[in-house]
């Protein structure tokens, strides 16, 4: 913990259930305040329609900050959320019931404890913190419980420049990639946007640009809440704009992480609960069909997946990975990640998150084999077609493939490689030499 940590305010409130509850705490010194709210929701379940979930609101000093979603269901769990600048002195927390939004069959919203902290001005976390943004909802997803931010995280920008660039898990997207499209290509269902970076030049000049409308990137002219932008959730895949309608908000904290040699899906690892959170949604939703085809927009249970993850460059080209699963005959099935589709094939650069069903009853350690395959991208519009065999592919890592446990947690990663394996388009299969590595948790 940073020295320049002041522990705020510790609040327990054991079995504080019903519709509000208040938390009174003191700050010694000014600086960017944070609360962790560990709270359940009485019979609650995200995969249940009308019981999705509590909608809490939550205030300081009597002034609205923000909503929370009580997502995770009846057991108590952490919410860290930002409550802005506040300065010395004692304060008040408010959370209450929003009965209006709350799930009609939801119960009672039980406040466990409330840990308050604040970070002064020169700490490293509050210079991450202050710029961090308040999202306001897109109008129609609390009220349907869909595509709800349940996460935000900040990376360090790109030396030399300094600053900031804060992304959000989604629970899903109603707009975008089909289902079973974002299970193949993504290794995921829920929806990983860039939303702000606040990054400063060498020569003192600052850039401060949104995901905006197509995922152009524009310039933040938006207003503040102190030193934070206000962010509205404009589109149906969740992109950004700098100003909006008047419409519930949130802020969950950010966690600062590094992302070197490894997915943006790594967060999600980091916070298994997501899993549960996403395959519930999928439940909710009518998504999830054993016999889910490609196309269908369907897919079988996220827990018959193997999720790999892996790094590499394409040169004019598409990629799709065959995870092989031995046989008690010896012999390897082959499983492949297209799955026959030439759109469940991966087009982007560096680290990245696939996911492909498997037979019933099949678990990790029988996973034991993984060949990749090159495609020559597809013509763009207003270009001539690229002859076979242009496309190339250079597989640098394979960080480990794993599954879901019976609780949706990402089990045991076995297999893993570094190196270099060169694919060429339309050619025959390359099998990557993966080996099993010590046992780990993704």
């Amino acid at each position: 913990m940073s020295s320049w940590v002041v522990l705020v305010g510790w609040m327990l409130a054991l079995a504080q259930a019903g519709t509000s509850s208040e938390h009174r705490f003191r700050i010694a010194m000014a600086g960017e305040a944070v609360a962790t709210i560990t709270a359940g929701c009485a019979e609650c379940d995200w995969g249940t329609a009308g019981r999705e979930a509590v909608v809490a609101r939550v205030s300081v000093d009597g002034v609205y900050s923000q909503h929370l979603l009580i997502t995770r269901g009846a057991a108590p769990a952490a919410y860290p959320v930002m409550l802005g600048a506040l300065d010395a002195g004692e304060h008040r927390l408010t959370i209450e019931r929003d009965d209006e939004r709350s799930s009609k069959a939801a119960g009672a919203l039980t406040v466990q404890a409330v840990d308050v902290r604040a970070y002064a001005k020169g700490s490293a976390e509050q210079a991450w913190l202050a710029t961090a943004p308040f999202l306001y909802a897109r109008p129609g997803t609390v009220e349907r419980f869909s595509d709800v931010p349940l996460l935000m995280w900040v990376e360090r920008a790109a030396a030399p420049a300094e600053g900031f660039r804060y992304s959000v898990i989604f629970t899903h997207e109603d707009g975008g990639t089909p289902t079973d499209r974002l299970m193949a290509t993504w290794g995921r269902t829920t929806d990983i946007e860039f939303v702000i970076g606040i990054e400063r030049a060498a020569d003192g000049t600052t850039r401060e640009e949104i995901q905006a409308r197509d995922h152009e990137i524009l310039p933040f002219k938006g207003r503040r809440f102190g030193t934070h932008p206000l962010l509205w959730v404009a589109t149906e895949n969740n992109m950004v704009a700098d100003n909006g309608p008047d419409a519930i908000r949130f802020a969950p904290a950010p966690d600062l992480v590094s992302l070197e040699n490894v997915s943006r899906e790594a967060v999600m690892d980091k916070n298994a609960w997501i899993y549960g959170v996403m395959a519930a949604e999928l439940r909710r939703e009518g998504r999830i069909d054993p016999a889910g085809q490609p196309g269908s927009a369907k897919i079988p249970d996220p827990r018959r997946f193997a999720y790999l993850e892996a790094c590499g460059e394409l040169d004019r080209a598409t990629l799709a990975f065959d995870v092989g699963v031995s046989k008690p005959d010896g012999t390897m099935e082959w499983y492949p990640t297209d799955r026959g589709d030439s759109r469940f094939r991966i087009a982007r650069n560096g680290c990245v998150r696939v996911a492909v069903p498997v037979a019933e009853r099949v678990t990790t350690d029988r996973i034991a084999g993984l060949r990749i395959r090159a495609f020559t991208r597809p013509r763009p519009e207003g270009e001539p077609a690229l002859p076979a065999g242009t496309g190339r592919v250079t597989l640098t890592r394979v960080n480990g493939i794993f599954m879901l446990d019976e609780n949706y947690r990402p089990g045991i990663s076995r297999l893993s490689w570094a190196g270099s394996v060169e694919a060429r388009g339309e050619a025959e299969p390359v099998p990557v030499p993966v080996r099993p590595s010590a046992p780990r948790t993704p």
